[in-house]
């Protein structure tokens, strides 16, 4: 049993120190541009990865603040995308399953937004389709996908793949939160930074 977990955490472990650094650094970019031009962040994905969609709004709209949330007028707008489960049912059952996040996307995309999605092997069509969407209105996208990345790596642009063989959705996902993890983690320490600046500033006003 003990080599059995080690071999899991030897995998994780390849798989965090293979990750693309500059696509990451891309990504957290394309973060701070949407939060300077006002926009939303629309993120899905499919089982595990809505899960793992749902805990990063929850953290991104909130932790990143959590020091100062009074100081901030204006924060990030992280959106899951459908934002009900009787929204997915409802795009399921009426239209189609490969538009329970396209569909949702339609209604809201703004030139100011950006888009983050999730798909272990990149290949997931209701994902594609609402990159697909993305893309058409030229909105910036971000991709988590592993394996091998499918169609999901070629179209974004910030492309976070995890490589793996096929089908270990379990290390991959592993992977992607941390990554997610770490974007909430970045912007937390960045608007601290900032905050800590500008509480020396006055300081240093009011000295004079």
């Amino acid at each position: 049993m003990k080599d059995y977990i080690v071999e899991f955490s030897r995998k994780v472990h390849k798989s965090l120190e293979d990750l693309p650094f500059k696509e990451i650094i891309k990504a957290l970019n394309m973060l701070e541009a949407v939060y300077e031009r006002d926009g939303r962040i629309y993120v899905f994905g499919n089982g595990g990865s809505l899960a793992l969609a749902t805990h990063w709004v929850s953290d991104f709209n909130k932790t990143v603040f959590s020091h100062h949330l009074h100081e901030h007028s204006r924060r990030f707008q992280a959106i899951r995308l459908p934002t009900t489960e009787e929204e997915l049912t409802a795009w399921a059952n009426d239209v189609g399953f490969n538009k329970v996040f396209a569909g949702p996307l339609e209604n809201y995309l703004q030139d100011s937004d950006i888009v983050i999605a999730i798909s272990s092997s990149g290949t997931s069509e209701n994902v594609i389709e609402a990159v697909k969407l993305a893309k058409k209105n030229k909105i910036p996208v971000i991709g988590l996908s592993g394996f091998d990345g499918g169609k999901l790596n070629r179209l974004a642009d910030a492309k976070i793949i995890v490589q793996t063989p096929k089908d270990e959705y379990e290390v991959v996902e592993s992977v992607h939160g941390v990554i997610l993890h770490l974007m909430t983690k970045y912007f937390k320490d960045y608007f601290n930074h900032l905050w800590s600046l500008n509480q020396r500033k006055k300081r240093k006003k009011l000295s004079f």
